[in-house]
């Protein structure tokens, strides 16, 4: 068991250089792939929120969340967090739903 956890130990530790350059830049990508974890997960969240008001068939509350929706997407493929293409489809596609929904 101990042998176990040692191995996962193991590989969750980044391979740690010697050049003072490569040592910063493990720092800076650790501080980046944190925040841009962060931001990922406020999006998906958003967008969860939109599809959930749609399943309920609540017009008001969609419209709201598709509102919050939009810009977080966006700024997420500004930021090239996700590519704007498929920023563009996210926000299409859930405008599209929300909008059938008032029919």
């Amino acid at each position: 068991m101990a042998e176990a956890q040692q191995k996962q130990q193991q590989k969750k530790k980044i391979k740690q250089t010697r050049h003072i350059s490569a040592i910063k830049r493990n720092r800076q990508n650790k501080k980046r792939r944190i925040h841009n974890k962060s931001a990922l997960s406020t999006v998906a969240t958003a967008i969860k929120k939109v599809k959930a008001a749609l399943l309920k068939k609540d017009t008001n509350s969609a419209k709201a969340a598709l509102i919050e929706a939009i810009p977080l997407i966006d700024s997420a493929a500004q930021k090239k967090l996700i590519h704007h293409r498929n920023a563009a489809r996210k926000i299409s596609r859930l405008t599209l739903q929300v909008n059938g929904l008032g029919r």
